[in-house]
């Protein structure tokens, strides 16, 4: 199965890549599959039903709004943020959905969306069913999907679009473990972001690959500038506040400070993973990476290495996104990067891996260096549960992606410190946490009915 790593990216809206990018995307696919097998003139009613981990947090996640915004033909990466609650209004206002300029189905929120919290499908704990009627109530057209993290989703038959197909095109470098990714480094004489240049030039020009790139560091900095500048609370009934901009004004007004507490950086770190989860959390847009509930990790590292490595340059950051992406796709292809799935390991852990290695990458360490410092940081989050209180990812999530930036960097300077020896292999530590995923209860997988969750009284 061919990745790229702007599969692994993508721009979209907050709050979960799985239960808000992912269901958008599979009710946008359900209605192209309707337009092209002809059936689209012929609905009067669709319904949706979820399952599972999406039954329990969907409210939470905004796995409704996503549903009935997917249906309505928008797609995450080109939807306008600010325009989704007017959209939403006139929804519920009217009644009805409107599938294509010509067709508008009537939509009755308690009828036609339903959560249902003791039962799953098969595949995944994330699935969703959509069912379209014609005017005799006939069934058109019945599709199963899953919804399997960082916004990818398949479905049952693997028989809807091409972006829920797996791409079988053969790649130059093809890898499917860490092990054999060192081995292309050492034989091609090649560095972790070369290799995976070289692959994604079987899609991509390298000036396209770069703009791509340049794009993806465009909106995570947008984003963090977003959440810098956005006072008040959080929506979803916690009344949690934004930290941010107050932090932000503290240390932009108190720059002496940092003379005296040379750990000032850590804050800036903090601030900055703390701004992208606040906006994640907001509905803002945000760049998965490689989920949403961990999105702030990455950015926070980018900008830690933007702002205070001596040697930044963007050709660093391009080397960062491709190196963590190339480490990604190994959590993916040989684990889960799904909360409701394995836990936050595959979400804040993986992100926490993946930004280790980004930052050797752009400082220019060995691949051997950049394996260890991708194994130190998940090898210390492995176990971490995904217990969301109010299914809202808000608490712990928020300062789980501060925490989490902080352990990458850590994990880097671990590594860079070494000679790129160690005990435990990337490949060992992706399997364990795979593993450990496995023996989790399922009330630890994001279902809001285990941990914090349950022992934090919401007010």
């Amino acid at each position: 199965m061919a990745v790229s790593v702007f599969d692994l990216f993508k721009v979209g809206i907050g709050p979960s890549s799985s239960h808000t990018v992912g269901p958008m995307r599979a009710a946008y696919l359900f209605c192209q599959q309707l337009q092209h097998r002809d059936f689209i003139d012929q609905t009067v009613l669709i319904k949706s039903d979820l399952y599972g981990s999406l039954g329990h947090t969907g409210k939470g996640h905004g796995t409704d709004k996503a549903i009935i915004l997917g249906l309505s033909g928008y797609q995450p990466d080109k939807i306008e943020p600010e325009l989704i609650d007017e959209i939403l209004n006139n929804v519920n206002q009217s009644k009805s959905i409107k599938l294509t300029k010509k067709n508008s189905i009537v939509f009755d929120y308690k009828k036609h969306l339903k959560f249902h919290k003791r039962k799953t499908l098969p595949l995944h704990s994330n699935g969703m069913r959509f069912v379209a009627y014609d005017k005799q109530d006939n069934i058109l057209l019945s599709k199963d999907f899953y919804s399997v993290g960082g916004g990818f989703i398949i479905s049952h038959n693997k028989l809807a679009q091409k972006e829920i197909i797996e791409d079988s095109t053969q790649l130059p470098y093809s890898f499917d473990s860490g092990e054999e990714l060192l081995e292309l480094c050492k034989t091609n004489k090649s560095s972790i972001a070369e290799i995976m240049y070289a692959n994604e030039k079987t899609w991509l020009s390298t000036a396209k690959i770069n703009k791509q790139l340049d794009k993806l560091w465009e909106v995570i900095q947008a984003c963090v500038n977003r959440g810098l500048n956005s006072p008040g609370e959080l929506p979803g009934g916690l009344k949690v506040k934004r930290r941010a901009p107050e932090l932000f004004q503290s240390l932009r007004d108190k720059p002496q400070a940092a003379l005296r507490d040379p750990l000032t950086i850590l804050d800036w770190v903090n601030l900055y993973a703390l701004a992208v989860s606040e906006e994640n959390a907001a509905g803002g847009r945000v760049v998965t990476a490689p989920t949403n509930g961990a999105a702030g990790i990455i950015p926070a590292v980018l900008h830690y290495y933007y702002h205070f490595c001596p040697e930044a340059n963007i050709q660093g950051i391009r080397n960062f996104i491709l190196t963590a992406g190339a480490v990604g796709m190994l959590y993916k292809k040989n684990a889960s990067i799904s909360g409701a799935e394995v836990g936050c390991q595959g979400e804040v852990g993986v992100a926490c891996s993946m930004a280790a290695a980004g930052l050797g990458a752009a400082c220019e360490e060995s691949p051997e260096h950049i394996e260890n410092a991708a194994e130190i940081a998940m090898e210390h989050n492995l176990g971490l549960t995904c217990d969301p209180i109010g299914g809202l990812v808000q608490i712990p999530c928020i300062e789980r992606n501060a925490m989490g930036a902080v352990k990458a960097i850590n994990a880097f300077r671990m590594a860079s410190r070494g000679d790129g020896s160690h005990w435990v292999s990337l490949d060992k530590v992706i399997k364990t946490m795979k593993v450990t995923g496995q023996d989790m209860q399922t009330k630890y997988k994001e279902t809001s009915r285990g941990g914090l969750a349950v022992n934090i009284i919401e007010c």
